[in-house]
């Protein structure tokens, strides 16, 4: 299963979602992350929780939305919003019918004080997509009819967190 992950500036939680689903899936499904309005740079504190944990970033980056819509794009199976303006947004038609869900958690990238205080918010958005990853995964969703796992997926986007 191929799943991108959306958010408007593609440095933070789309970027950490990124991540997870292909560390955690090992290789049942593949992720990938875009945004609307690329920042053009993954967030500092996004680069230090990956540091922390040891996951080299190389092959990160910030990009268009409109980089998974060509001819040459993988197929996306999902595409899974994480803010609020993602998913009130227009998206780009996507090749084939990919199920839509969406996962909204507060911003990190919009903690404030000092580096302790915006690298907590980073590693509460880690535990709560984690924890969102892991019912996916949990899911035969390679089986599952897609009625059903459309309403997983959105009871999945109403678990702790939630914005």
């Amino acid at each position: 299963m191929n799943i991108l992950v959306l958010c408007t500036g593609n440095s933070a939680r789309s970027i950490l979602g990124e991540v997870i689903l292909n560390q955690l899936g090992e290789g049942r499904v593949t992720a990938f992350s875009a945004g609307s309005q690329p920042k053009g740079a993954v967030h500092p504190g996004a680069l230090r929780l990956l540091a922390a944990r040891g996951i080299d970033p190389a092959g990160l980056h910030s990009k268009s939305w409109n980089s998974f819509t060509g001819a040459e794009a993988p197929t996306i199976d999902l595409v899974i919003t994480v803010c609020g303006n993602a998913a009130g947004e227009a998206c780009p038609m996507f090749p084939g019918t990919p199920l839509r869900a969406h996962w909204g958690l507060p911003d990190p990238a919009a903690a404030t004080g000092d580096e302790a205080a915006v690298d907590a918010a980073f590693a509460r958005t880690w535990d709560w997509l984690v924890m969102r990853v892991e019912a996916l995964l949990a899911l035969p969703f390679a089986t599952m009819e897609r009625d059903a796992l459309q309403a997983r997926l959105a009871q999945i986007g109403q678990m702790e967190g939630a914005a």
